[in-house]
């Protein structure tokens, strides 16, 4: 039976939770300095909260925790007991963070012309790009600030990602229609997040705003992917010969990896052929792509991307 040192196991909780706190205090940061004094919705319920909080002047954090308590509760009802206490603890940091950042920041954009601290009015913020620049930081750039708000969320989302986690908000909408639908839980995603994109768009009537928040959450997803997975990145190969040896002797000489020979039969001829099972990061594997064109210019290669490898010589295995 697995036993797990409980001082480990405590240090990995606190781990566990110092990550989810500083991702919802960054979340926090990227919404109220950076999306929404620029008008932009990003998906998810503080994406919506953006639009009412300028609609219709009430706090951020009080329009989404108004629709995230629902949503838990409906989530539950529905699906089971699937949200952690993580997931509430998350709910509950963000709705903290944003409502004394908004109470003590304000709105104001990090973005703009002249110092870091501004008291333009968000609702001015279209206008802005016409405002002369006079020195300062920053003068109003839309896609800079995408970028660097892109780069929050998905250092923060990521970070709560890490912490075992899940985001909740929007994403249990979307896991409720898949429930009764069928169609494919990214799918939905898309189409929630979309439609919370383009309401931007039609409260404001200003193009740019659905364009850039949609850019935001494809940074904010690159982001997530290398917080939570890392910026290594693995391709496995199948490489299919009838000669093995000269293969197998350059992955353990030259490149000094292990790898898998399994036996299988083709299936046109029925002949007994090889094949090899390899995973190398990047620059290993295009060494190897190259040498088999003078090893085995006959061989079959199949090179499929490998999101997380865990193992020897790989990231260690989780503990539990």
């Amino acid at each position: 039976m697995l036993t797990i040192d409980p001082k480990r196991k405590l240090w990995r909780e606190v781990w566990a939770y110092l990550l989810l706190v500083i991702g919802s205090a960054l979340f926090a940061i990227g919404d109220v300095m950076f999306v929404n004094p620029y008008l932009m919705a990003p998906g998810g319920t503080y994406g919506l909260s953006n639009v009412f909080n300028t609609l219709w002047p009430w706090k951020i954090s009080l329009y989404a925790i108004c629709m995230d308590i629902p949503l838990l509760l409906i989530g539950t009802w529905i699906l089971g007991p699937k949200f952690g206490v993580k997931t509430i603890v998350s709910t509950a940091l963000i709705f903290l963070f944003t409502f004394v950042l908004e109470s003590s920041w304000g709105y104001n954009p990090v973005i703009h012309d002249g110092a870091i601290v501004s008291s333009v009015d968000p609702m001015m913020v279209k206008s802005m790009v016409e405002i002369p620049h006079h020195g300062g930081w920053f003068h109003p750039d839309y896609f800079l600030n995408t970028v660097l708000a892109g780069l929050i969320y998905g250092v923060a989302i990521g970070l709560i990602f890490r912490s075992g986690a899940t985001s909740g908000g929007s994403d249990i909408i979307s896991m409720i229609l898949h429930k009764y639908t069928k169609i494919s839980l990214g799918t939905l995603v898309m189409i929630v997040d979309g439609i919370i994109t383009l309401s931007t768009l039609i409260a404001f009537g200003d193009i740019r705003l659905p364009i850039y928040s949609i850019l935001i959450i494809f940074i904010e997803g690159k982001v997530i992917d290398i917080v939570v997975d890392g910026i290594k990145t693995y391709k496995t190969m199948f490489i299919i010969t009838d000669d093995p040896d000269p293969i197998r002797d350059y992955i353990i000489n030259d490149i000094k990896r292990g790898g898998t020979c399994i036996s299988g039969s083709g299936l046109y001829e029925g002949k007994e052929r090889k094949m090899l099972y390899v995973t190398l990061d990047r620059s290993d594997m295009i060494k190897l792509r190259s040498a088999l064109y003078h090893i085995d210019p006959h061989a079959f290669v199949n090179i499929i991307e490998s999101s997380e490898i865990l193992g020897t010589g790989f990231r260690a295995l989780p503990t539990e």
